[in-house]
């Protein structure tokens, strides 16, 4: 990926074209997503997304780290504490679900199979963080990234991925709650030594 600029105009612009390119992704995918769109929305022109972003693949691949970045800020991996790092993340899919709908996409037209991330698991930190957990005897053994996943799918599962259904801030803080308290639990029994 190209570097990105320096200047504060440039920044500037860069965010545009991130924020309008998210929405764009997030609802039409990668295929259907058009870059005439994303210049009008962010106020700017082809030269300047092409110069940043090299074109819809490079730019693809920035939003998804810029997303995933942002939920790394605002969800803390604790693997001593799985179901509140799954809650969190709960949490964060009902304030920002354009990152579960970016992953989607990118399985449905990129990844169909395997790991959606790095391909060297083996160095991921939070499976690290969750092999030490193991070892000190706080978690069921097993392969490190299948309780991570494990926890994920928990985790969104009222997400907009849920193949059941997708929850919205909009809904009575009761229900938030009982999924909150029921995610909890489950994550705590799967994956927890008492």
């Amino acid at each position: 990926m190209p570097e990105l600029p320096t200047t504060a105009r440039g920044t500037a612009t860069s965010r545009r074209i991130l924020d309008a390119a998210t929405e764009e992704f997030a609802e039409r995918g990668i295929a259907g997503a058009r870059i005439d769109r994303i210049v009008a929305a962010a106020l700017t022109n082809k030269a300047q997304l092409y110069g940043y972003y090299g074109g819809k693949d490079g730019l693809f691949d920035a939003v998804v780290a810029d997303r995933v970045d942002r939920l790394m800020e605002a969800v803390t991996f604790d693997a001593t504490d799985l179901p509140g790092f799954a809650v969190a993340m709960y949490d964060e899919n009902l304030r920002h679900p354009e990152l579960i709908r970016l992953t989607t996409w990118l399985r449905l037209e990129r990844r169909s199979e395997g790991r959606l991330g790095d391909d060297r698991p083996e160095d991921e930190p939070k499976l690290l963080a969750i092999a030490r957990a193991q070892a000190a005897g706080l978690l069921r053994p097993g392969r490190p990234s299948d309780l991570f996943a494990l926890v994920l799918g928990m985790a969104c599962a009222w997400s907009p991925a849920s193949a059941f259904y997708a929850a919205t801030p909009a809904e009575p803080a009761e229900d938030h709650e009982r999924r909150r308290a029921l995610l909890r639990e489950a994550v705590r029994a799967a994956v927890q030594l008492d």
